[in-house]
């Protein structure tokens, strides 16, 4: 019922930023928590940052927590995901996912608890 399509990975040296994006489709945006996770090769794909349906409730893992930001724009159905200072143990395919709520402001870690998941986009920080 909705697509996320992730955008804005590449290669960048440690120390540097990227900013990604995740378009969704439909009309009900505004509805979806959001939130990012990663996956590198050999690992359990693990919780990133997770956004509330208004942007104003966040929440990071422990492991990026004061490097990286999570932020919306409704008017324009994208999450966003800003990451600064970036290490090489940051490389991994990263994936928009949706949670459709009806109400409240809060924000999701599990990732059973996502309905839709975007393709990944690949992010890789060289040392």
């Amino acid at each position: 019922q909705v697509q996320l399509v992730e955008s804005g990975g590449g290669l960048v040296q440690a120390g540097g930023s990227l900013r990604l994006s995740c378009a969704a489709s439909g009309r009900t945006f505004s509805f979806y928590s959001m939130g990012w996770f990663r996956q590198a090769p050999g690992k359990e794909r693990e919780f990133v940052a997770a956004i509330s349906r208004s942007g104003g409730n966040t929440y990071f893992a422990d492991s990026v927590k004061g490097r990286f930001t999570i932020s919306r724009d409704n008017a324009k159905n994208t999450v966003y995901l800003q990451m600064n200072s970036l290490k090489p143990k940051d490389t991994a395919v990263y994936y928009c996912a949706a949670k459709v709520v009806s109400s409240g402001s809060y924000y999701y870690t599990p990732i059973n608890d996502y309905d839709y998941w975007g393709q990944g986009t690949q992010v890789t920080v060289s040392s």
